[in-house]
C-alpha cells in the first residue's frame, strides 16, 4: 500500500514545547561547553571540571562519581557503561565498552531451578545476579587515552558533596520507599538510606556518605585498582558470595577485568552518519531501525501523527525480533552486524512498512554471517542514567551508565551498590536445542539496550550526542530523539518532551497520559497491538548548529526526570 501524501501532516501543529533549553554564543572557547546529564549536581560536577579546563572524558568521570551518590538506585561505580568519544582534532570516534562480565565459574543454569527459570525478583537480589564491575576500568582507560586533568582532581566534587551531604530528591525518595523492603535487609544501605525508625528517607532529607567518600578517595589515590585489587575487592567478593542467594564472582575475576576499545559502528541516514557502540550494546538496534526507517517519508510526517507512529512501532518490532534473536556479546558468539544492516537486508526488511496497515507477526530475518540460535524470551531491564558532554574544543562524549536495577542486586559495599547486571542475560540458555546466542557464560558480557549515540554531518563536524536510560525502552527512545532532531529538526528540548512510542515484538507502549496514547484505538484498528502505560525516558540531547562561523549548542533534558542540561 502506498504512503499517504506527505502534506497530509503539518509539523508545527504538533509541536509543543517543553523541558530546558540553553544556547550562548561561543566565546573565548570555540565552541559552547555542554553538559547534559541526570541530576543537577552531576551536571554542575561535570562543568565544574570543565571550567577548569578539562576536557569531555574528564567531565565523564566527575559526572559518574557525583552520579554515585545523588542517584544510587540507577547507576555508580558497582555498575557498567557504555562510552563513545569524539576527538575534534583527529575526528576518529571511540568506543569504550565497560560493561559488566559474568564471573568465570557462571554457566547456562545459573537462573534455573530444576530446569525452569527462576522468578525474575529472586534472580535480582543477592549476590547471584552480580556481574564484575566495569565502570571504573572503563573511564579509566578512557582517560589515560585523552584525559587532561590530574584523575584525582575529578573525584573531589562528589568526594566533598559526599562528606557534606546533599538533599535527597524526590525520586531517590520514591525509589527508596519502593525498594524499601529489600533494601533495609542489606546493613550498609538500611543504615545509609533510611531514618533511625527505619523509614525511608523522605525527599529533602540531607543524606551524608561517609563509606563513599572513603571508596572514592580510593579510587582517586590508586584508580580503578582500588575496587578491582585489594580490600575493597575482597569485601565485593566476600558479599556476593557470602549472601543467601550467593553469586560465584572472586578476587581473579576482579582482578582480570578488562575494558574493551573499539572503533564506532556507524551508519549514512539521509545525510548524516550515526555512530553507536557496537554490540553487546543496544546501538546496532537503533542503527537498524533508522535504516528501516530511511525508506520511509518519515521526515515529512506529524511526529504525533498515526502515520508516524506507525512506522516508528513495526520499524522497531522488526528490529527487535532480530536483536531478541542475534544480539549478544560477540567475544562469545558472532553477531551479524555487517549482515543486519547491509542494505539489501534492509531494503527487503522495509517493503513490510505500512502507515496503514501493521505487520501481523513481526520475525527475524536471517543476515549474512548469522549463527544458528534461538531468540531470547522477553525479560525485565530497568536503571539506567545518560550523559551528553560537549567540551569548548568540540570533543565530545556520549555515555550511558547502569547498576541495573533499581538499586541493582540490593546489597552494598564501601557506600556504593552492586549491580544485577546478569539478568540481562537469558534464563534459559537454550530453547528447542539451539543455544539462545545471549546465554549465561563464564566471562561473558550479557545483552544490553544501552545506545550511547553521537552524530555528524556530511564533513564529519559533530552535530548531536544522544542517550537514554530506561531498560529495552531506551533503544525506542533514542531512535525516536534521532529522528526528532534529524528527520523533524527539532531542538533538543522539544525532541526530549515528545510523547513515545515503545516498539517491541509483541504489543508497541504508547505513552500514557500523552497525545499519542489518544492514537490506540486508530493505531488498533490498523492492526498495531498497543498499551497504554507510563514510559519514563531520561533523555539527554545535545545539538550543535552552525551558522557561518558562529556555533552554538542546545540542550535539552527530558521533563520527565531531574536532569537538567548546562551549556555556557
Amino acid at each position: 500500500m502506498p504512503l499517504p501524501h506527505p502534506r497530509r501532516f503539518p509539523l508545527r501543529r504538533a509541536v509543543v514545547v517543553l523541558g530546558f533549553l540553553f544556547s550562548l554564543p561561543a566565546a573565548a572557547q570555540d565552541t559552547p561547553r555542554a553538559i547534559a546529564a541526570p541530576h543537577p549536581l552531576a551536571a554542575e560536577a561535570g562543568m565544574a571540571i570543565l571550567r577548569a579546563g578539562g576536557n569531555a572524558i574528564d567531565a565523564a568521570v566527575a559526572v559518574q562519581a557525583m552520579l554515585t551518590l545523588v542517584e544510587p538506585q540507577s547507576s555508580g561505580i558497582g555498575g557498567g557503561a557504555f562510552l563513545l568519544h569524539f576527538n575534534a582534532a583527529t575526528r576518529a570516534t571511540t568506543a569504550w565498552d565497560g560493561r559488566e562480565t559474568a564471573p568465570a565459574a557462571a554457566r547456562g543454569d545459573l537462573f534455573l531451578v530444576n530446569g525452569e527459570p527462576m522468578p525474575f525478583r529472586q534472580a535480582v537480589i543477592g549476590g547471584r545476579s552480580v556481574g564484575v564491575p566495569g565502570v571504573m576500568r572503563m573511564l579509566e582507560a578512557a582517560h589515560r587515552a585523552g584525559g587532561r586533568l590530574p584523575w584525582a582532581q575529578l573525584f573531589a566534587p562528589a568526594i566533598q558533596r559526599a562528606e557534606e551531604g546533599f538533599p535527597v530528591s524526590a525520586r531517590l525518595s520514591q525509589a527508596i520507599a519502593e525498594e524499601a523492603d529489600a533494601l533495609r535487609q542489606d546493613p550498609g544501605l538500611a543504615g545509609l538510606l533510611f531514618n533511625r525508625d527505619r523509614t525511608p528517607l523522605a525527599e529533602g532529607a540531607v543524606l551524608k556518605n561517609p563509606a563513599l567518600a572513603a571508596t572514592l578517595r580510593a579510587v582517586a589515590e590508586q584508580g580503578a585498582d582500588a575496587l578491582h585489587r585489594g580490600p575493597i575487592a575482597a569485601e565485593i567478593a566476600r558479599v556476593v558470595r557470602g549472601h543467601a542467594n550467593p553469586g560465584m564472582m572472586n578476587g581473579d575475576d576482579l582482578a582480570g577485568y578488562a575494558p574493551r576499545r573499539a572503533e564506532a559502528l556507524c551508519r549514512p541516514y539521509r545525510e548524516y552518519r550515526v555512530c553507536v557502540p557496537p554490540p553487546p550494546s543496544g546501538g546496532l538496534v537503533v542503527l537498524q531501525i533508522l535504516a528501516l526507517l530511511e525508506h520511509t517519508p518519515l521526515d515529512q510526517l506529524s511526529p504525533t501523527g498515526a502515520e508516524a507512529t506507525m512506522l516508528l512501532a513495526d520499524a522497531g518490532r522488526l528490529a527487535f525480533a532480530d536483536r531478541n534473536r542475534w544480539l549478544a556479546d560477540p567475544a562469545d558468539l558472532p553477531v551479524p552486524a555487517q549482515g543486519l544492516l547491509e542494505p539489501a537486508y534492509i531494503t527487503a526488511r522495509a517493503q513490510a512498512l505500512d502507515p496503514l496497515r501493521a505487520i501481523a507477526h513481526p520475525r527475524h530475518g536471517n543476515p549474512r554471517f548469522g549463527v544458528p540460535a534461538a531468540p531470547q524470551p522477553p525479560q525485565p531491564e530497568a536503571g539506567t542514567a545518560h550523559l551528553s558532554i560537549i567540551d569548548g574544543e568540540g570533543n565530545a562524549v556520549s555515555m550511558t551508565t547502569t547498576v541495573e536495577g533499581p538499586f541493582g542486586a540490593h546489597i552494598s559495599v564501601g557506600g556504593f551498590v552492586l549491580n544485577n547486571e546478569l539478568t540481562d542475560f537469558s534464563f534459559r540458555p537454550e530453547i528447542d536445542n539451539l543455544p539462545v546466542a545471549n546465554r549465561v557464560a563464564g566471562g561473558k558480557r550479557p545483552r544490553s539496550s544501552m545506545s550511547p549515540t553521537l552524530v555528524f554531518d556530511a564533513e564529519g563536524r559533530l552535530v548531536a550526542v544522544a542517550g537514554s536510560p530506561g531498560g529495552s525502552r531506551i533503544i525506542g527512545y533514542v531512535a525516536q530523539a534521532l529522528v526528532a532532531m534529524l528527520d523533524w529538526n527539532l531542538d533538543p528540548a522539544v525532541a526530549a518532551s515528545l510523547p513515545h512510542v515503545g516498539p517491541a515484538t509483541t504489543q508497541v507502549e504508547l505513552e500514557q497520559g500523552s497525545a499519542i496514547a489518544g492514537l490506540a484505538p486508530t493505531l488498533t484498528a490498523r492492526g498495531l497491538p498497543v498499551r497504554v502505560t507510563g514510559m519514563p525516558s531520561g533523555l539527554n540531547l545535545l545539538r550543535v548548529r552552525r551558522d557561518g562561523e558562529t556555533v552554538r549548542v542546545l540542550g535539552g533534558a527530558d521533563p520527565r526526570r531531574e536532569g537538567v542540561a548546562l551549556v555556557e
